[in-house]
């Protein structure tokens, strides 16, 4: 029941409709009062339209004048009669369209409440899937962060890393240079060695052409000798060129390789410094041979006694053994 509805309001209502000429109807009453829901507006004008006939009797009582005639009194009551006929059935008539105007709206109503009541589940479905996305999509978002700050972290462990490999790559390739520098020099030394000996070694030979007869056969093995010394600085030279070559493709391991070539190059230099105590060895050796000996010693010497070839072998050892 709406607030403040009563059944005198509706009667009230009722009354003034009617003396505006209109019929009171349930939506005419609401609109006159305003306010007030159908059922209850249409159980209280059913009330006024059942106390209409009283009314109207207790209207027609004052109205009647005790002295009329008897056929002006019983053609009033016939006449009244026939009104409150009448308005009896005028009554039932609007109160049935009123009924049917009535359970029409209260259809609509229920059509209606029950179209709101699957619209309001399927609002409420929705706003439960929508908070489940919305949950989703916060543990997705938060994964996300995780994530990011993991590749974060994971991205600057890489640069550094990636600046100490360019570090080291770039020691590498300054001990890589050195090493080239310092080969080269080795290379320019041993250049130079070879060529100081060769000159050695040619005035050597012209020297020893005056004693071809006795010389001979001690210039082949010296010849012998220097060309198994150069077969032996080509072959170092080769194993060093190959050294450098491995240290040029592992950068990382550019220093041990250059100590290794370091350590070569020395072995090379103590070669080259054995090679250069030969042309000593030669002078000496010819020196020797130019002090010819009397005739009488040469007879002496060709025929050698067992210990006397046994010195001698130990001598020609010891001076290879030096020119070693």
């Amino acid at each position: 029941m709406a607030r403040g509805i009563t059944e005198s309001d509706v009667h009230t209502a009722a009354d003034e409709i009617v003396d505006r000429g209109e019929r009171p109807t349930v939506e005419r009453i609401r609109a006159h009062l305003g306010t007030g829901s159908p059922n209850t507006v249409t159980r209280w004008l059913e009330t006024w339209w059942q106390g209409l006939g009283q009314r109207l009797q207790a209207q027609q009582m004052s109205l009647s004048l005790p002295e009329a005639p008897d056929a002006v009194a019983k053609a009033a009551g016939e006449l009244w009669r026939l009104a409150l006929d009448s308005a009896a059935i005028s009554a039932r008539d609007a109160v049935a369209a009123e009924r049917a105007a009535l359970q029409e709206e209260q259809a609509t109503l229920q059509a209606e409440r029950e179209s709101f009541v699957l619209e309001a589940s399927a609002i409420r479905d929705k706003v439960e899937v929508a908070s489940q996305a919305e949950r989703v999509a916060s543990t997705q978002a938060a994964e996300l962060s995780r994530l990011v700050s993991q590749l974060e972290v994971q991205v600057a462990e890489l640069a550094q890393q990636r600046d100490v490999a360019l570090d080291q790559a770039a020691s590498a390739e300054s001990a890589r240079q050195a090493a080239d520098r310092r080969l080269e020099a080795l290379q320019d030394a041993a250049q130079a060695e070879r060529e100081t000996l060769a000159r050695h070694v040619q005035a050597t030979e012209d020297r020893a052409h005056a004693e071809v007869d006795r010389a001979r056969q001690q210039s082949s093995e010296l010849k012998a000798l220097l060309a198994t010394l150069q077969k032996e600085q080509a072959a170092a030279e080769k194993a060093h060129l190959l050294a450098v070559e491995q240290s040029n493709a592992k950068v990382l391991g550019a220093q041990r390789q250059a100590e290794i070539q370091q350590a070569k190059a020395e072995a090379l230099a103590g070669q080259l410094a054995q090679l250069r105590d030969l042309p000593a060895a030669l002078e000496l050796i010819l020196r020797q041979r130019k002090t010819k000996p009397s005739p009488t010693k040469v007879a002496k010497r060709s025929v050698r006694t067992p210990q006397r070839k046994k010195e001698s072998a130990r001598t020609r050892k010891t001076s290879a053994a030096n020119l070693d």
